[in-house]
C-alpha cells in the first residue's frame, strides 16, 4: 500500500463515550488484517502536556517510550495495538500555539499576520500527517478530543474538513454519538445524535460512519432512521452496546464489519476475515476463569476510575493469563494506619503499593508496608512505592527512626531517598522528571531475574527521586537486596527482600509496557505469587 490513509475520530451530544476504546478496536481490527497502525490523540486544552495536570482534573498521565507525558487514551492504545507510541502520537493545543508562536519568533512567517487558519490548521495538519510520512504506517488513527461544538475543539474540525478535501479518498471520519434511553417513555431517542451531525455538517464535515454508543441493541428501525437523518449509509451505522470489558468491543466492532466498511470506503480489498485468534483466546481465558485472586491496591486517588487506569489493566491481564478472576480492593491510603491496617488488608492474597507524588498519604503506605512485610504477602512497590518500600524498611529493620524521602521531609537526618542529582537545578515543572525507557541490569538468581527471564530489560520511568547509594551497604547486610540498578548511572531501579514469598519494588513503572497479548511479566510473577499465596492460605 502506497499512500496512507487517515481515519478521524470524532465524539457528539457527550464527552467520555469511548472515542479512544473504539479507535484502538477499530486499529486493532486493520491491524489484524496486516496493516500498519497507530493512533494519535489531539487534546483541545492549553497544557502543553498532561504531565503537570492533578489526576483530579485528567487521570493517569501514561508516560511514552521516547520520556513524552501523554494523555491515557495512549495506554489504551498501547494495550490493543501492542505497538509502542511516541510523543508525535500525543499533541495538545498548548504544544500547537507552542509551535505556531516560536516559528513566528524565529520569522519563519516572513512578517505575515498569524492567524488560526492557515497557520494554527496547518500545524494541525502538519502533526497529522508527520505519523503516515515519518514512521510509513498504512493508517493514522486521529482522535480528537472532547465533543463537537466545544469552541476548543473548532481548530481541529476546521483541520479535519481541509483534510477531506485535500486527501480524498484516503481520509474519512468515524463520529461517535450517545443514543440516551429515557426510562419514561421506554424508548431509545436519536434526536441528539441528529443534532450532533448536523453540528458537524454545519462544520463543514460529512460523517462517513457513525458509532451509536448504547446500554441496550438497537433495532433495525432505529438504526435505518439514523442513516437516513444524518445521511450515512445505512450499512454504516454501527452500535457499541455496553460490555462488561472494553476488550470486547473489537469483536463487537467486527460482527458489525466496521473493518471492511472502512476498507470498502478507501477503496482497498476487503479480503478475509481474521480470526483474532489470540484475542478471543485471551477473552476465553476471562470468561472462563473460576477462581479469583485478591488483589489490595493502596494509593491515594482510588476514588477516581482513571488514576491507576494501566495498572489496573496490568493486574487485570496478568490475572486472566493466570486464569483468574480478579478482585481489586482498593485501599485509600489516607484512612490505613498500623491499627486498622490488619482488618483493611487481610485475606488478601497480594497487595500493590501505587505510585504517587507528595506527602499525602505516605503515612498509609508505610503502614500498609509493615503489615505486609510482618505478614510475608506478596508485595509490588512502584516507583513512590518503591522508595516508601524503602523508607519503612529502613525506619523498623535499620533502626532509622526518621529515615524519609526528601521530597517528604527536606531535612531528615536519613534522606534514603533523595533528589536526584541533575534534578537539583531544575526550576520547570513540565516534562521535566526521569522520564521514558531505561536501561536496566538484574542480578541472576532474584526474583525480578527470574520474572523476565533476562539480565538486561527495559523499562520506563516518571521520578525525580532515587535510592540514595549512600545507605545501600546498610540495607543489604540487614537483607533488602538492590537486585536493578542502571547500567550507566548506577541508580538503583529494584530492591527485594529475598527472605519473603515475594516482595519487590521497583522505580521505574512496568504498568505502561503491559498489554493485551504481552502482559508485563514482572505483573505476571507478581499474581502468580499472589496465587501461591492465596493456596498455601487455604492449606493452613
Amino acid at each position: 500500500m502506497t499512500d496512507t490513509k487517515y481515519i478521524f475520530v470524532t465524539g457528539g451530544v457527550v464527552s467520555s463515550l469511548g472515542k479512544g476504546i473504539v479507535s484502538a478496536s477499530l486499529g486493532k481490527l486493520l491491524q489484524a488484517r496486516g496493516y500498519k497502525v497507530t493512533i494519535q490523540k489531539f487534546d483541545p486544552y492549553i497544557n502543553i502536556d498532561p504531565g503537570t495536570l492533578n489526576p483530579y482534573e485528567h487521570g493517569e498521565c501514561y508516560v511514552t517510550v521516547d520520556g513524552h507525558e501523554a494523555d491515557l487514551d495512549l495506554g489504551h492504545y498501547e494495550r490493543f495495538l501492542n505497538v509502542q507510541t511516541t510523543k508525535d502520537n500525543n499533541i495538545t493545543t498548548g504544544r500547537v500555539y507552542q509551535s505556531v508562536i516560536n516559528k513566528e519568533r524565529k520569522g519563519d512567517y516572513l512578517g505575515k499576520t498569524v492567524q488560526v487558519i492557515p497557520h494554527i490548521t496547518d500545524e494541525i495538519k502538519r502533526n497529522v500527517k508527520l505519523l503516515g510520512s515519518k514512521y510509513k504506517f498504512d493508517f493514522v488513527i486521529t482522535e480528537i478530543g472532547g465533543t463537537v461544538g466545544d469552541i476548543e475543539s473548532l481548530p481541529y474540525i476546521e483541520s479535519v474538513r481541509q483534510l477531506k478535501w485535500e486527501l480524498g479518498k484516503n481520509c474519512l471520519c468515524v463520529h461517535l454519538t450517545y443514543v440516551p434511553y429515557i426510562a419514561a417513555a421506554k424508548e431509545y431517542k436519536t434526536k441528539p445524535t441528529q443534532h450532533s451531525v448536523k453540528q458537524l455538517q454545519e462544520l463543514g464535515i460529512q460523517p462517513d460512519i457513525l458509532v451509536l454508543r448504547t446500554e441496550r441493541e438497537l433495532n433495525q428501525s432505529i438504526t435505518r432512521k439514523v442513516a437516513l437523518f444524518c445521511n450515512v449509509a445505512e450499512d454504516a451505522v454501527i452500535q457499541s452496546i455496553d460490555r462488561p470489558t472494553i476488550y470486547e468491543v473489537p469483536l463487537i466492532l467486527q460482527r458489525q464489519k466496521m473493518d471492511e466498511i472502512v476498507l470498502r470506503k478507501v477503496g482497498l480489498e476487503v479480503g478475509p476475515t481474521p480470526e483474532m485468534k489470540q484475542w478471543k483466546e485471551f477473552l476465553d481465558k476471562k470468561t472462563t476463569a473460576t477462581e479469583t485472586v485478591r488483589i489490595g491496591l493502596v494509593g491515594k486517588y482510588v476514588e477516581l476510575q482513571d488514576a491507576y487506569k494501566s495498572i489496573d489493566e496490568s493486574l487485570l491481564q496478568a490475572a486472566i493469563y493466570n486464569n483468574r478472576k480478579l478482585d481489586l480492593h482498593l485501599v485509600h491510603s489516607e484512612k490505613i494506619n498500623d491499627q486498622n491496617a490488619a482488618s483493611l488488608l487481610g485475606g488478601l492474597d497480594g497487595i500493590l503499593i501505587a505510585p504517587g507524588f507528595g506527602q499525602r498519604g505516605v503515612a498509609g503506605k508505610f503502614a500498609a508496608l509493615k503489615y505486609a512485610r510482618e505478614n510475608d504477602i506478596p508485595t509490588l512497590g512502584i516507583c513512590l512505592g518503591m522508595q516508601c518500600m524503602v523508607i519503612e524498611y529502613a525506619r523498623n529493620v535499620l533502626g532509622l527512626t526518621e529515615a524519609n524521602s526528601t521530597e517528604i521531609e527536606r531535612t531528615t537526618p536519613d534522606p534514603v531517598i533523595d533528589l536526584m542529582e541533575e534534578q537539583k537545578n531544575v526550576t520547570n515543572m513540565g516534562a521535566s522528571m526521569r522520564l521514558g525507557a531505561y536501561d536496566c541490569t538484574l542480578l541472576k538468581g532474584s526474583k525480578t531475574y527470574k520474572a523476565y527471564g533476562k539480565e538486561q530489560i527495559q523499562e520506563r520511568h516518571r521520578h525525580r527521586f532515587e535510592f540514595n547509594n549512600e545507605y545501600k551497604d546498610r540495607f543489604e547486610a540487614a537483607g533488602m537486596k538492590c537486585v536493578g540498578v542502571n547500567p550507566e548511572t548506577n541508580l538503583v531501579e529494584v530492591v527485594e527482600l529475598p527472605d519473603k514469598k515475594w516482595f519487590v519494588g521497583v522505580q521505574y513503572h512496568p504498568e505502561y509496557n503491559s498489554t493485551v497479548v504481552n502482559p508485563n511479566p514482572l505483573f505476571m510473577s507478581f499474581m502468580k505469587a499472589a496465587i501461591d499465596n492465596h493456596k498455601s492460605e487455604e492449606q493452613v
